[in-house]
Parts: structure tokens; sequence; C-alpha cells
């Protein structure tokens, strides 16, 4: 037999086997999958990880919708079956600081940041023309320490010397817009010392307040019943929100955090490379969505969709909904000084304290 013919015939039989072995490592590492659960809203910038476009590499994850209010319940006393998911931050930071659970930490993925000008609404016969005129008046809240109404509150002090103290608050019964934010945990109902808050009428929740002059503003993450009605007595504090809150942008360089991504602390210690793994997941889907939305804007309803794209990039950045704890601190440091100062956490909170050490670091390409 020719050397040739030999050599042939060797690395014929090598890429068999080597096929055969590739094969087999692949076929392992598919058995080797991890299945985990996940929660939280099909925000457009996940739908290419949650369609599994974009995949969690190692894991089959099954992601069950769900509402904010009812996951974080769920995390905090409930069976917490999920590997990871949506939470919101500041329920996350309170029963970190007051309850000392553990049994999850954050990746510095946000899902869902909102300004919060947008979520002041007032009685237009309450005299209210500024922020300023708040001071004295009764304000109307579904659920007092929620991340939404800490963002106000922070907002207000440090833009417009507006104090929590100097207000005096009503928890409403009742919340119109439970449907989407689902039931209110206990985070979301701390109320420190030196604030006057008094339960509203049994029967009325936050939108009836307002319309019947119960309170004089409201504040809330949703828009209440009567303002999606039109209702002509409910309007908001900032006749121009857009405008109001990209000045607040351009001042403070702080675009709220609302939702964080919070993981299992078992499920990584099991499983190190866990945290990168879902990191990526999140910020390839984002990327995926960004490409789609600018690229395909005229696939979109509203008429001004591609103006509005290039003046968030104009002002923000280009990745406009950055993940990763480098591009986010100010808001970060804001959230967790306003919990704090708010008097809702028991100690002042650390970056290392809430994230997982794995994350730190993490950034997004």
């Amino acid at each position: 037999m020719s050397l040739d013919r030999r050599n042939f015939l060797k690395s014929s039989v090598y890429a068999a086997v080597s096929s055969t072995v590739m094969g087999s490592v692949m076929a392992q590492a598919a058995e080797a999958k991890i299945d985990l659960k996940s929660s939280g809203y099909p925000f457009e910038h996940l739908k290419p990880m949650l369609s599994g476009k974009v995949p969690v590499e190692g894991a089959n994850v099954e992601f069950v919708p769900g509402k904010i209010g009812d996951i974080n319940t769920l995390l905090f006393s409930g069976s917490q079956e999920l590997g990871f998911t949506e939470i919101g931050l500041v329920p996350f930071l309170l029963a970190t600081a007051n309850d000392g659970f553990d049994g999850y930490s954050l990746l510095p993925v946000f899902p869902l940041r909102m300004f919060r000008h947008k979520s002041i609404f007032i009685h237009t016969g309450a005299g209210i023309e500024s922020p300023a005129d708040l001071k004295g008046m009764r304000v109307g809240t579904p659920g007092y320490s929620s991340t939404s109404l800490t963002w106000i509150r922070g907002m207000l002090q440090d833009e417009y010397g507006v104090r929590s103290e100097d207000v005096e608050w009503v928890v409403a019964a009742a919340d119109s817009s439970a449907a989407v934010s689902g039931k209110i945990s206990k985070q979301e109902q701390v109320v420190p010392d030196g604030i006057t808050i008094t339960t509203g009428p049994e029967g009325k929740n936050e939108s009836d307040l307002l319309v019947d002059r119960d309170v004089d503003a409201l504040f809330h993450a949703a828009e209440p019943r009567a303002f999606v009605e039109g209702h002509p007595k409910v309007v908001r504090l900032f006749s121009d929100v857009r405008q109001a809150e990209r000045d607040y942008f351009a001042k403070t360089g702080i675009f709220p955090i609302m939702h964080a991504i919070a993981i299992s602390n078992d499920l990584v210690d099991e499983h190190p490379w866990l945290p990168k793994a879902v990191f990526e997941a999140f910020s390839k889907s984002k990327a995926v969505a960004y490409a789609d939305m600018q690229e395909k804007w005229f696939l979109r309803t509203l008429p001004w969709f591609a103006q509005e794209m290039e003046s968030t990039k104009e002002l923000m950045g280009e990745n406009f909904f950055p993940y990763g704890i480098a591009p986010n601190l100010k808001s970060i440091n804001a959230l967790l000084r306003y919990t704090h100062e708010q008097g809702l956490a028991k100690r002042k909170l650390t970056i290392e304290d809430v994230f997982h050490p794995a994350a730190l670091e993490f950034a997004e390409g």
C-alpha cells in the first residue's frame, strides 16, 4: 500500500472518529443543559430571548409571564422556584436591608426603566401649579414604598426641595391598575417614622380618591383610571412631561431603574457560569431589538418613531438602555441613597450588598 494511500485512510479514520467524538460531546452538552423557570413582562427588548432566537447558553428556559407585584411576593415569601426573574428594585432592596433576604442576588440587567415626572397627577381644583405647591398637600398612592414612589420622592427633594415630611400621605384601599401590576407586596407597604400617613376610605381606589378630592395629588406608577378615561379634573403636574424628563436626564444623567433581574444564589453556587450566560442573553436580545427598531422603523405604527429614536440617541447615546454597573452608577447610587434617606431601608446598602459578586464587572460589548 502506498504512503499516500495509508495517509488517506488514517486521515479518514481520524476524521470519522473525531466526528463521532464531537457528536457525542455535543449530545452530552445538550443533555447537560439545565432547566430553568423565569418570569416577568414580555418587553420588546426581551422578545428575541423569550422566543428562543437568543438563547441562554447552557440552559433551557421556561418563561412564564407575570405581574411584578405577584413576582415580588413569590420571591420573598413564596416557593422561590424561579431560577432568574424580573423583580421590583426597591422591594428587593428593602427585603435585603430589612428582612435579611439572601436567597437571590441581582444581575445588572434592568428590563424596566422609566422617568417618573409622568407619574404625578393632580386635581385641577387643588391649586397646584408647580412641584413646590405640593408642600402641605394630601397625596394619594397605592403603595408608599414602591420603586416608582421612591424615585418620585427622591426627585422632588433633590430638584424641588419637597421632602417626604412636607406631605400628608394617603394610601388607597385599592388600585385601579392592579390588573397590570398585580398585588402589592409587603415591601411596598413600608412606612417610616416621621411620616403622616392614613388609609383611604374603604372601597375607594387611588383614582377615586383624586376625583373626589380626598387627595390633592396622586403619585402612581400607572395612569389612574380617571386620567385614562379623560376626567377633566385629573391632569399631570408637568404639562410637558417629555421635556421635563429630558431636562432631568440632561442635568443629572439619571435614567431611573424600576426593575432588575434577580438570580438564585443556590443555583449559581451549583452552576457558576450561569450569571454570565444570563447577562449575555439579555444583552444580545436587546442588541437584536435595537437593530430591529433601527432597521424596521417603517413597520411601526407610530408616525414619528424613527425621529424619536434619533432624538433619544442624541440625548442618551447609542446604548440608551444600558446594562452593567459602570454605565448605571448614578442611577443605582441615587436609589440606594433614597431608600435610606427616606427611612425605608434600615441600613444604607452598597452595590456589593445586592449584586452578585460574579456580576460586578459584567459589561456589554
